[in-house]
């Protein structure tokens, strides 16, 4: 059986806004919406958590919940290494050893570091973070503006529920 890709919902992406400092970037964020995808499929209460490593590289913990809001929580580990080292915007993620890697591209965040949004250069895939589970409803609707100016269409992102 072969896997099916989602659909592109950005055939022009853009190159990500701002360079990261990775020191403000690592710790946990809440997913607050994403592009659906075979491997997020069903889950709620989404969470990332980076942390820097020796050698230059990044720890990942994602976990969801299938079965919201009280059921089992699905975990995957990853290695990041930074792929554009002149902005560190740019990742290689290795979820299955280092055979298969995806790309990971901070497109854009706050100066606070209190949200960001995270594609890849197929614009398959999307993913709106927040450091607070639940933001404000006019800091939410500020985030998904500026997802729309970056050329997504944000009625096609899966809202995630956080508790």
């Amino acid at each position: 059986m072969r896997a099916t890709r989602p659909p592109v919902i950005n055939p022009d992406v853009p190159e990500p806004v701002r360079p990261v400092d990775l020191g403000r970037y690592v710790g946990k964020w809440y997913e607050l919406a994403r592009h659906e995808n075979r491997f997020e499929k069903g889950l709620d209460g989404c969470t990332a958590e980076y942390a820097q490593r020796d050698g230059g590289k990044i720890e990942v913990v994602n976990r969801g919940m299938r079965g919201w809001p009280d059921g089992d929580v699905q975990e995957a580990r990853a290695t990041a290494i930074i792929a554009d080292e002149q902005s560190n915007a740019k990742l290689k993620v290795a979820f299955f050893g280092p055979l298969y890697t995806g790309d990971y591209w901070v497109l854009d965040h706050d100066e606070a570091y209190s949200w960001a949004i995270v594609g890849e250069p197929t614009g398959r895939y999307l993913w709106v973070l927040s450091r607070d589970a639940r933001p404000e409803p006019a800091e939410a609707e500020a985030i998904l503006k500026r997802v729309e100016e970056l050329g997504y269409d944000r009625w096609a992102l899966r809202p995630t529920r956080q508790s």
